[in-house]
């Protein structure tokens, strides 16, 4: 089962609440995201970045449990705001989404809260990545 836990843990959720408020931003930023990359390509984004946080959680913190979409809705809230570059310059909706949600998962790392604050920073990164190197293509 290791294997299909590297991007299957995206399917489950704790609760209620952390399923639907994955799953909120999940709607509203998919099909916009999925218009601007196509289906496919945005399915690739989401695996890749399901194996992504599931390949450092396995190697770092093997005793716990991942589950949830959190990295998935991450990548995806920063993919948006890199999606909003014009001309190289870098959208005042970035530079807000990276101080307020990537900032406040740095600052607690590391915290005893059940959250796997990793999976959200990893997230944010691979939708940074996967938007700055669509633009170049």
């Amino acid at each position: 089962m290791t294997y299909f836990r590297l991007f299957g843990h995206v399917l489950g959720h704790g609760d209620w609440s952390h399923y639907s408020s994955n799953m909120v931003l999940f709607l509203v930023l998919g099909p916009i995201l999925e218009e601007k990359y196509k289906s496919q390509s945005f399915f690739i984004m989401i695996a890749i970045t399901a194996v992504v946080s599931g390949l450092f959680h396995v190697i770092l913190f093997s005793s716990t449990v991942l589950l949830g979409a959190s990295g998935i809705v991450f990548m995806m809230i920063v993919l948006s705001s890199v999606a909003g570059m014009k001309n190289g310059k870098i959208p005042l909706t970035l530079i807000l989404v990276i101080i307020i949600y990537l900032g406040g998962e740095i600052l607690s790392v590391g915290s005893k809260d059940g959250i796997a604050h990793i999976s959200h920073i990893l997230g944010g990164i691979c939708g940074a990545a996967f938007g700055l190197l669509r633009r170049r293509t």
